[in-house]
């Protein structure tokens, strides 16, 4: 048994892992640089010239030149793929053409600029997504990237130099880099190049240096880009020690867990717990913690969840939703179950408020946090500026549901007014503010919270200008009214809100429940559904009454995907919408809408993942194609596509046990056909042993003619023992695919004549007449195999035609050489012409008896096919009887193909 240092030695399961899951895959090459200019793409170029000189297939995709007449240079004798012209907005964008790429195939492809953005309506929105399609393609790719265009450090790039990132690329792609070259340079030769002109046009240059280009900042991003160097180079090492079990002194039990809230700042946690995980090389989870019992229904929170989300997958990070009343609490329950080492939170500054009422979420998890480590990111003062719009307007649920609730405030309190009217004629009531707030009261328990406290504040006003002295004013004279009013207004607020929230709470688990049943009814729907059709149909049916819009689900057929089910009924699918849905069902990831594939599309399409693989693709249209999915609305349908996959996975297991069953009966009557050849076998042997005993026991005393006929006798069944031998065993060399097919020349009189010739021997009654064309032109085959099925073809015509004989023709028709095999037996039912092709069957002979082992011309059909051929049965053949069995080869061209031949050998 290995000792515990040996298994300590051993070579680390999971790097290993991760280097098999680089067979097969291309490998990238990227050259960093701190800055434009700094030479990244004339260092690409001339080891791409260097490596062309020595014979490599290198061809150069897409290079940026910005007219450096050096760079320029290294580009004369280089491949060079014309670039992609996409239309947009009157005007002719050129883009990197992916699929020229592909179709090329080289051993190395040069594609500039990693960070760059597609042109609208591209297969990919980034370049680093093309670049990572011809990588999972197999080709290796040489790449250039400044260090501002990193996802974790674009932030703070725009800090140091005050110039905001656009074009990003995930951190994943540079850490799956197989190498990183840094092209460096000192900010002062960056400066001077960039003064003579040699990085942009002068006016530019000027321009440049005012703003980017200063010492502080290249110092800046050249610290930058060689710590990420060095990091790389870093991981390299660790990858290399664990791959070879070398011990090193190397910690891997960090564990960082990043907390992000519904605001602004978001992103930035995530960017900063990104860069503290590459530095510390730790795995990391990104969370967030809803209230317990609310549903977020402000649609720039849920943005900046989802965008935040997404920018950790970028980064290499996981996802969790949690929920609970005490957020902090669940926080920390969560990181001690799953061992976390460190906590990342974002502290807001200005909120002094919530500190000292016990709702500051930093302070709190600070205070409460005894035992994991928390960092705590320091907000900015104002909001970051947006990188891109996000639209505060509500949903149209959203505003008839607040419309709703303000109406019923009004009507509630004009009630209230009413009715106090009326009792403070009848009654004389000296206070009616209990009347308010049960209109209060009214309003929370039947439209929430927020007309709740609407009722409250109108409420204020309606009691102090019909109920309080002096009247139809909003004046008030006496002090104590004056508390009274305001005690009411809190009263009126906080029984309110209680109630509200009671109603929200109610509402969300009403909800809930809801979706607890359009789960359980879709399961049923599936379960029940007798056929794979059924339970698509079905599904579709359903998703589109709880998702809205068109559902549709595509199933592989072959090399593509076919068109399974719609609802509403469709068609076909646009070119682009079948590249989405291509993409995952390949990649296994979302394509389509608000995806990183075909983003602009108006249906997403989500792989339907099964133990076994991928079973197929959902495509969905957004209720509101302008919003992200609801969280409940992506809980919902994640929940009803997980079963939809397992329902397709669960009738493609009936299929395969239903083939499974049809083989294990054709097995069991392939069984039984086998042994009814005992009789075939048995008589041969029975005849050869009879006539063997008999020549040794009489001998010399049998006369000479006696002894000759025991000797044709024993030759005959040797002969007829030994084709059907031969027959079994050619059929398991064709099923066995070991059949090694020839190409040759050959001359099809020279064949017919040949399998003739040998009938003749095996049946020396047989009366034979072959009719062959001059001329005839040759044809491509091997020539012992179309040998032996012409003599299986004339075996068949003498068990069914006797000794009457077979004629065989051998013509051109049009581009074909036929050569036909027609015998003078009963012919063949309509309805037999293709089963006496199939292995085992056999038609009667003219004694009523089955004739052969039913093998004959199965053997010739796989091994005319096996050479390009076809045959054909045809019957009656002559007046009324007979079988013409047609062989089609297609004629050769001789010196063509000849010439072809000797090209191909030189």
């Amino acid at each position: 048994m290995a000792t515990e240092r040996e298994r300590d030695r051993r070579p680390d399961p999971e790097a290993l892992l991760a280097l098999a899951g680089k067979e097969g895959r291309g490998k990238l090459k990227v050259f960093l640089g701190a800055a434009p200019g700094v030479g990244k793409t004339y260092a690409m170029l001339a080891g791409a010239r260097r490596l062309k000189a020595e014979g490599a297939d290198i061809v150069i995709g897409l290079v940026e030149t910005h007219g450096r007449a050096e760079t320029a240079a290294l580009l004369e004798g280089q491949e060079v793929l014309p670039r992609k012209k996409i239309p947009y907005r009157g005007r002719e964008l050129e883009e990197f053409d992916i699929d020229a790429a592909l179709k090329r195939r080289p051993a190395l492809i040069v594609v500039d600029e990693l960070a760059h953005s597609n042109a609208p309506d591209s297969r990919h929105p980034k370049r680093w997504q093309d670049i990572e399609e011809l990588l999972g393609a197999g080709l290796d790719v040489w790449t250039a990237l400044n260090i501002q265009h990193l996802e974790s450090l674009a932030e703070v790039v725009s800090r140091v130099t005050g110039v905001a990132v656009r074009e990003t690329v995930p951190d994943g792609v540079l850490q799956r880099a197989d190498d990183v070259v840094l092209v460096d340079i000192t900010p002062d030769e960056l400066i001077q190049r960039l003064q003579e002109g040699k990085v942009y046009l002068p006016e530019t240059a000027r321009r440049a240096t005012q703003n980017f280009f200063s010492a502080r900042n290249l110092t800046a991003l050249r610290e930058l880009a060689l710590r990420s160097t060095a990091d790389r180079v870093d991981d390299q090492m660790v990858d290399y020690l664990r791959q070879n079990a070398i011990e090193g002194p190397w910690d891997t039990s960090d564990h960082l867990l990043v907390c992000i809230g519904a605001d602004f700042q978001a992103e930035m946690v995530v960017r900063a717990g990104g860069r503290l995980a590459t530095r510390l090389n730790a795995s990391w989870v990104v969370a967030h913690v809803a209230p317990e019992g609310h549903e977020e229904s402000d649609p720039a929170k849920v943005r900046f969840v989802d965008e935040a989300f997404r920018l950790g997958e970028r980064l290499g990070a996981e996802t969790v939703r949690l929920a609970a009343s005490d957020m902090v609490a669940e926080i920390l329950r969560h990181a001690r179950r799953e061992n976390f080492t460190q906590i990342v939170v974002s502290r807001a500054r200005g909120r002094f408020w919530k500190h000292w009422l016990g709702r500051d979420f930093a302070y709190e998890m600070v205070r409460q946090s005894r035992d994991i480590p928390v960092l705590v990111i320091a907000a900015p003062e104002a909001p970051a500026p947006k990188p891109r719009r996000i639209s505060l307007k509500l949903r149209a649920s959203e505003r008839r549901r607040l419309g709703a609730g303000l109406a019923g405030a009004i009507l509630a309190v004009a009630l209230a007014v009413g009715a106090g009217e009326a009792l403070n004629a009848w009654l004389r009531l000296p206070n009616l503010s209990m009347v308010f707030l049960l209109a209060v009261l009214v309003c929370a328990e039947r439209f929430g919270l927020w007309s709740a406290i609407a009722a409250s504040f109108l409420s204020f006003l309606a009691y102090n200008f019909f109920f309080i002295e002096p009247l139809y004013t909003l004046t008030i004279a006496k002090p104590e009214e004056l508390l009274s009013l305001l005690v009411f207004l809190v009263v009126a607020v906080l029984t309110g809100s209680l109630a509200g929230r009671v109603h929200d709470q109610s509402e969300f688990v009403r909800r809930r429940a809801e979706n607890s049943e359009l789960l359980y009814a879709f399961s049923r729907k599936l379960s029940a559904a007798p056929t794979l059709d059924d339970a698509l149909w079905a599904a579709a049916a359903h998703l589109q009454r709880v998702q809205g819009g068109h559902i549709l689900f595509l199933l592989p057929e072959g090399d593509e995907l076919r068109l399974a089910a719609a609802w509403p009924p469709m068609d076909e699918l646009s070119p682009g919408e079948m590249s989405a849905a291509r993409w995952a069902f390949s990649k296994r990831v979302a394509a389509g809408w608000r995806t990183d594939t075909l983003p602009n599309l108006a249906f997403q399409f989500r792989p339907l993942v099964t133990p076994r693989g991928v079973a197929g693709v959902c495509g969905f249209q957004p209720k509101a194609p302008d919003e992200p999915v609801s969280p409940e609305d992506e809980r919902a349908l994640t929940a009803m596509l997980e079963q939809t996959a397992i329902a397709i996975d669960r009738s493609l297991l009936v299929g395969e046990a239903v083939r499974s069953a049809a083989l294990e009966e054709n097995e069991k009557l392939r069984t039984t056909l086998l042994s009814s050849l005992s009789h075939d076998l048995k008589t041969p042997l029975s005849s050869i042993t009879g006539a063997v005993t008999t020549l040794r026991q009489l001998g010399d005393r049998m006369p000479a003619e006696d002894r000759r006929d025991l000797l044709a006798s024993i030759e005959e069944e040797a002969a007829r023992l030994n084709r059907f031998v031969g027959n079994l065993l050619d059929m398991s060399r064709l099923e066995s695919g070991a059949v090694k097919v020839r190409a040759d020349f050959l001359d099809p009189a020279e064949i017919v004549r040949g399998a003739v010739e040998r009938c003749r021997k095996a049946f020396p009654g047989m009366r034979i007449e072959t009719s062959l064309a001059r001329d005839l032109p040759f044809i491509r085959g091997d020539a012992s195999l179309l040998e032996q099925a012409l003599f299986n073809l004339l075996d068949n015509a003498h068990k069914y035609g006797g000794e009457t004989g077979a004629t065989v023709h051998a013509r051109q028709e049009g581009a074909d050489v036929v050569i036909s095999v027609t015998d003078e037996g009963p012919g063949v039912k309509p309805a037999d012409l293709e089963r006496i092709f199939e292995k085992f069957y056999r038609g009667g002979r003219t004694d009523g008896r089955k004739a052969g082992t039913g093998l004959g011309l199965s053997i010739c059909k796989g091994l005319v096919e096996a050479m390009g051929g076809k045959i054909e049965a045809q019957s009656p053949a002559l007046r009324r009887r007979g079988t013409r069995l047609l062989v089609r080869f297609p004629a050769a061209q001789l010196d063509r193909e000849k010439g072809a031949d000797k090209e191909k050998k030189a």
